[in-house]
């Protein structure tokens, strides 16, 4: 593609010296499961996020996962979430034996309608899993005064939302628990696999390490069955290396949104709504237009990446018909009938986001 979705070659080149340098410092110690690297990580991530403890685990569905089990959430409880997201945020409730409860969403932040929440808790109601979609935060000062007065757990789903922040409290710092996603493209991504858990409770932080280790907390001894998910010693490397410039990095993003804006007014585009919620961080930049396809192939005629997020919703996928048949979400709907997203990365040049406008102007 002359223009990629993300540029992760560029981001690596800028920090190549200390990544590679790093990492072999990391095959000379032979340190390679929860070492010095992914230590001194969750100190920094834990530090930047205002939690008292972050806990590395292998991605982000796992994050997710390893939080509803420190909870006890299992069988015969009901976990509301969006049906506006990647699969990965049901799907750990479907591990813990949990059901899924999808309720609608906002037509402006994409983000779930908290009313609609309110409507959906029942007395098998157990845990809000919010997702800060596309980077732009959950009200969550709302959120939590509405779960604490009916006693709900929150798992965030930070997956997309590194780094963005609600009057300088951070995603993540805010709920039970939260869940953040280190796959590739993400705002603070690796160069594999990973993840990570924040929360403040030490009760909680002791379960998802124990969780994360075959169930251990003294090797050989196994106190409860537990999974093989824990954060690898080299994709700490390159996340430390990262994390100091994700501001810089989300700043950029922001920048490009401005520039998007700028280039793409009158078009008729709905673009990424900005409340006065929290700060957005732009992990990736979804619009809405009727003539969604008309764009899409003009786009894709002149090697120009784009994407459909998400093309069918959660309540409408094959592997929850059961547990959603009949349910009818038309905002949800109407949005992925109209949803596109446009190249978003840190280092996209003006340039390129005027090529990319003028590609869509002249396609409408």
């Amino acid at each position: 593609m002359k223009i990629p979705m993300v540029d992760l070659k560029e981001q690596y080149h800028s920090l190549k010296e200390q990544i590679d340098a790093g990492i072999i410092a990391a095959m000379e110690s032979s340190a390679f499961i929860l070492g010095p690297n992914v230590q001194a990580f969750e100190q920094e991530a834990a530090a930047y996020l205002g939690v008292k403890h972050a806990i590395g685990v292998g991605s982000g569905t796992d994050a997710l996962h390893l939080a509803l089990l420190a909870l006890g959430i299992g069988p015969g409880d009901e976990v509301i979430t969006t049906p506006f997201t990647f699969v990965a945020t049901a799907e750990a409730i479907k591990y813990v034996g949990a059901t899924p409860v999808f309720v609608d969403i906002n037509p402006d932040t994409f983000n779930i309608d908290l009313t609609c929440v309110e409507a959906a808790i029942t007395d098998k109601t157990r845990a809000v899993i919010p997702v800060h979609l596309f980077g732009q935060p959950v009200d969550m000062p709302a959120l939590k005064t509405l779960c604490d007065a009916r006693g709900l757990n929150i798992v965030e789903d930070c997956a997309q939302s590194f780094g963005a922040h609600i009057d300088g409290k951070q995603t993540g710092s805010f709920g039970d628990l939260g869940a953040f996603s280190f796959f590739p493209s993400k705002n603070l991504g690796c160069y594999g696999d990973g993840g990570m858990v924040s929360t403040n409770s030490d009760e909680l932080a002791a379960l998802v390490k124990q969780y994360r280790n075959h169930g251990s907390k003294v090797q050989y001894h196994h106190s409860l069955v537990g999974y093989t998910s824990r954060l690898d010693e080299l994709q700490a490397v390159v996340l430390r290396a990262k994390l100091p410039h994700i501001d810089s990095y989300n700043a950029n993003r922001r920048r490009v949104d401005q520039t998007y804006k700028k280039y793409l007014a009158g078009t008729g585009i709905k673009m990424p709504h900005l409340d006065d919620v929290g700060l957005h961080v732009f992990h990736q930049y979804c619009c809405l237009h009727p003539e969604r396809d008309k764009i899409l192939a003009a786009l894709r005629a002149n090697d120009i990446a784009c994407a459909i997020y998400y093309p069918v919703p959660l309540h409408k996928q094959e592997v929850f018909a059961q547990d959603c048949a009949g349910l009818s979400l038309p905002i949800t709907e109407s949005v992925m009938s109209q949803c596109f997203a446009l190249p978003v990365y840190p280092e996209l040049s003006e340039d390129k986001i005027q090529l990319i406008a003028d590609t869509i102007k002249s396609a409408l």
